[in-house]
């Protein structure tokens, strides 16, 4: 079948392995020095590798490649876990173990994120005046369910697609994510919406020019990254994408 694959450009590759540990999929491995797409059906297409390679060696292709194999993927997961749980021969310290400690009675059930916890910050010093910040937002409306699909904004736009949580966690969030940016925000926990139909007209319908998701650490944030995914991947261009995921006490886990 045809259909969008990565391929990687051995003389731009430096062989860091940055593209190799951000592949959940183990599609790429490292092989005398350079990154290999090892097989094409662990690769899924949505291109987790590209945006942590620093050369751009990584790219999408559309190419004759066997279909994505979940099961296949699942399956060398699993056999690595089990491989790492053999005792290895030679000195008993090198030996692979696993602990179990007693679990820490937890107050709360259900979903993790709405997990009720306390912040201590460190307070300001008593009689000095905080400088006042200007907004760095750029259009209005902000929420991917009631934006429009062709605003003239999105023409040439970089674009920040948040979780309503990340504005709040993150002190410095509109000098270092939404300044230069078209801003759209959204909950997928709260909102019964599908995003990705919508993101993928906003960037299959203009000329978008980088996607930047920023997400909270926690689970429900996944259903706002998946859906970008599934745009960038179903609007049929190659774009420039990164993820940002913040604690909920405002760091920057990794981007």
């Amino acid at each position: 079948m045809i259909r969008k694959i990565i391929q990687i450009d051995t003389d731009k590759c430096n062989g860091c392995g940055a593209c190799a540990n951000a592949c959940h999929e183990g599609a790429i491995a490292m092989v005398n020095g350079k990154a290999k797409l090892m097989r094409d059906d662990y690769c899924d297409g949505f291109g987790d590798c590209l945006p942590h390679c620093p050369t751009g060696a990584i790219t999408f292709v559309e190419r004759e490649a066997a279909a994505y194999d979940e099961k296949a993927v699942e399956e060398n997961k699993r056999q690595k876990a089990a491989a790492a749980q053999k005792p290895l021969g030679g000195c008993p310290g090198s030996a692979a173990r696993s602990m179990f400690h007693q679990p820490v009675p937890q107050m709360h059930h259900g979903c993790p994120g709405s997990q009720m916890r306390q912040m201590q910050h460190k307070p300001e010093p008593a009689g000095e005046d905080m400088p006042v910040l200007r907004s760095q937002l750029s259009q209005w409306p902000v929420q991917i369910k009631l934006v429009p699909v062709n605003a003239p904004y999105f023409d040439g736009a970089k674009l920040l697609i948040a979780a309503d949580c990340t504005a709040y966690a993150y002190a410095n969030f509109h000098q270092k994510f939404i300044r230069g940016h078209i801003t759209l925000v959204g909950c997928p926990k709260l909102d019964d919406v599908d995003y990705s139909e919508k993101l993928t007209q906003i960037i299959r319908e203009n000329n978008i020019q980088s996607v930047t998701v920023v997400r909270m650490e926690v689970p429900c944030c996944g259903g706002l990254e998946r859906a970008a995914k599934v745009a960038l991947q179903n609007s049929g261009k190659f774009i420039p994408w990164q993820v940002v995921t913040f604690s909920t006490d405002g760091r920057i886990l990794d981007r």
